[in-house]
């Protein structure tokens, strides 16, 4: 059994809040030592709604290199990482449509025993930001997933506030998530790599 860590890191972002959240955790199970692949879950938007935003827009053209989500990609992790802004409580339609196409990897137990964690962000304060959170870890359960959060494990977390996940307000994209909230989207990472990690020795013992 390999004994390096396998992280993915699987999001949606429409303007890049969630992307950048991404990159954060991306950069953070890296450092902790895990092998890391960052994958985008398809877009369902119509080209023209997303030409009418010009934030969305540059944002595509930004993110074109990067490669959409598979199944097999949670195959391959031990760890997983999926953010997604809010849409009225719960995750966009985006990561919604992945997660439905995972069927077959949950009938023959491939998603089991995984290490799950998530992000989100928001247009205003709160705006379903815990709600979010809780909805996709309904779907980690499902999948017999162990969730981990950053709690308030930190003393950053006291400033973040929010012990399910990792989250920002951003004003409908105008602002770029700050140290705050890409240091709790680290810090969701790191957990998630560590007790991945314990996971994975266990399974092997």
């Amino acid at each position: 059994m390999d004994g390096q860590i396998k992280v993915a890191v699987i999001y949606y972002s429409a303007t890049g809040t969630t992307y950048q959240m991404a990159q954060s955790a991306c950069e953070a199970a890296g450092e902790a030592g895990a092998e890391v692949r960052l994958r985008k879950v398809r877009e369902l938007a119509p080209d023209e709604a997303i030409r009418s935003n010009s934030g969305w827009q540059a944002h595509r053209l930004e993110t074109q290199d990067v490669m959409e989500a598979e199944p097999d990609d949670l195959a391959w992790a031990d760890v997983v990482l999926m953010g997604a802004p809010t849409r009225y409580g719960m995750i966009a339609a985006q990561l919604k449509q992945f997660i439905d196409t995972t069927g077959p990897l949950w009938s023959r137990g491939a998603l089991a025993n995984k290490v799950y964690s998530g992000f989100t962000s928001t247009a205003t304060a709160h705006g379903g930001q815990e709600a979010t959170l809780l909805s996709l870890y309904t779907v980690f359960y499902h999948w017999g997933g162990i969730v981990v959060t950053p709690g308030y494990t930190d003393p950053s977390q006291f400033v973040a506030g929010n012990p399910y996940g990792a989250s920002h307000t951003s004003n409908n994209g105008e602002i770029p998530p700050d140290h705050v909230a890409l240091a709790a989207t680290a810090l969701t990472a790191k957990r998630a790599v560590q007790i991945g990690a314990a996971l994975k020795r266990g399974l092997a013992g």
